[in-house]
């Protein structure tokens, strides 16, 4: 079994960024409560210029590895159902 790794991009003061952490949260801490650990980190478009030129309009960002798996709002049970798939990869 792999470690997943997500990453979610975001900025301070972004409501769905807020929404979107609670998710992940959610997600990955119900994954590690089965013995699936999920590696993951938060990133700010305002500490990274060149994510802020890519990223900008699409906030809250969730990257599984590097490809996208959304924007803007996140589905709680197709994160999981993708990082179970990440993680049997």
């Amino acid at each position: 079994m792999l470690t997943p790794s997500l990453t979610l991009i975001g900025k301070p003061d972004c409501h769905l960024c807020d929404e979107a952490k609670e998710v992940v949260a959610r997600v990955v801490g119900g994954l590690a409560a089965e013995g699936v650990p999920v590696h993951v980190e938060e990133r700010s478009i305002l500490d990274e210029p060149d994510l802020a030129v890519r990223w900008h309009d699409d906030i809250p960002v969730v990257l599984i590895g590097t490809a996208l798996h959304d924007r803007w709002r996140v589905d709680a049970e197709r994160l999981r159902t993708d990082l179970l798939a990440a993680a049997d990869a």
